[in-house]
């Protein structure tokens, strides 16, 4: 059991206990988590997030049908087993959360369904949640930090943020494919293994480069590039591999670039906001060697950066639970009608209620 404390909240919640159930699967991963407000201690506790992994051969990508199926066939024990782990009862149940989006349509339907029939069954209500805020709420709770500028990479998503307003307005994001896709991608034209990803295999694989081979370095204001670095690297491998590089260097190479593009625009982001800390969240996230220059850079800004291991920062129930379970206890209602699933929905689109406007 882990307790995340909401001190940074500035919002107190109800004074009474809730149990909330998420339910992630908006890509390859099906994922289940159960938090409890405790209202003794202000603490939200993870009480259970199982989840499982689509896993498809080296050099080959995961299909929106085939992943579909594997939620459906995976969303129902896991929802048992999260229950088994947290030894609760459905009767306990005060809300069912589930991504809305963004995502892939089949896998994030599969996921829907299940959750709509869940809160009809148990007679509870149903959250929507983005599934970018929730990364992001995840991280500022499982981390404690209050009001970061948040570097968010994922195999989907990229984006530079900061809370102004009510909604965490994106200060720079990727204009192609998103850090994540890359660095998937050039693992299939290496043939690494997509166990337990393709992106903690190159990881690995950088750890052992030397040389590092000149790529292209895209950044456009606050904005960045990497299909145009991805075409350049997958091309040349050949050539580059024949010329004295091993894998690992080029691993190792490709790395180095991306995360110093991002390590950029997020110092520039942190500048404009005035803003010492870093809050690192998406899958990439766990990367080592991101969470390193990421903290030499704010360390140099007099603040630090702020991130998790895989079990809050990898695609998970708990997340998408405790961004609903905030939203819940603030008010936050959705009709039954409203209540679907998209494909696109903006991280600037969400009003966090939880939090006060007034932050800037």
């Amino acid at each position: 059991m882990a307790a995340l404390l909401a001190d940074n909240l500035p919002v107190p919640p109800p004074n009474e206990a809730l149990l909330a159930l998420g339910i992630e699967g908006s890509a390859n991963k099906v994922g289940v988590g159960l938090i409890r407000y405790v209202p003794a201690t202000g603490a939200y506790d993870i009480l259970a997030n199982p989840r499982e992994t689509y896993v498809t051969p080296p050099g080959t990508g995961f299909r929106p049908r085939e992943t579909a199926q594997h939620h459906q066939r995976h969303v129902v024990p896991l929802v048992q087993k999260c229950l088994r782990e947290a030894g609760v009862d459905a009767s306990e149940i005060g809300c069912v959360c589930y991504t809305r989006g963004p995502g892939m349509g089949g896998p994030l339907r599969s996921c829907a369904v299940a959750a709509r029939v869940l809160a009809r069954l148990w007679r509870v209500p149903l959250v929507p949640v983005n599934h970018c805020v929730a990364h992001i709420e995840m991280g500022r709770v499982a981390t404690d930090v209050s009001d970061p500028v948040v570097l968010y990479v994922s195999g989907g998503n990229t984006q530079v943020l900061a809370f102004s307003g009510r909604r965490y307005c994106i200060f720079g994001e990727t204009i192609d494919i998103a850090v994540g896709n890359c660095l998937d991608r050039f693992a299939r034209v290496l043939g690494l293994s997509n166990d337990p990803s393709p992106g903690y295999n190159i990881e690995k694989c950088a750890r052992d480069g030397k040389k590092f081979a000149p790529l292209p370095y895209v950044v456009k204001g606050m904005d960045v590039s990497f299909s145009g670095l991805l075409t350049f690297i997958s091309q040349n491998a050949p050539k580059l591999l024949a010329g004295g590089y091993t894998p690992s260097d080029l691993c190792y190479s490709l790395q180095e670039t991306i995360f110093a593009m991002l390590v950029e625009v997020t110092e520039r982001a942190m500048a404009h906001c005035g803003r010492k800390d870093v809050l690192l969240v998406g899958g990439v996230g766990c990367n080592r060697r991101l969470q390193a220059m990421m903290a030499a850079m704010a360390r140099g800004r007099g603040g630090a950066c702020c991130d998790m291991d895989h079990r809050y920062c990898v695609d998970n129930g708990a997340m998408i639970a405790q961004a609903g379970i905030f939203a819940f206890q603030h008010g936050s209602r959705a009709a039954w009608a409203s209540c679907d699933c998209t494909q696109r929905f903006r991280t600037d689109e969400v009003e966090a209620v939880w939090r006060r406007p007034t932050e800037t």
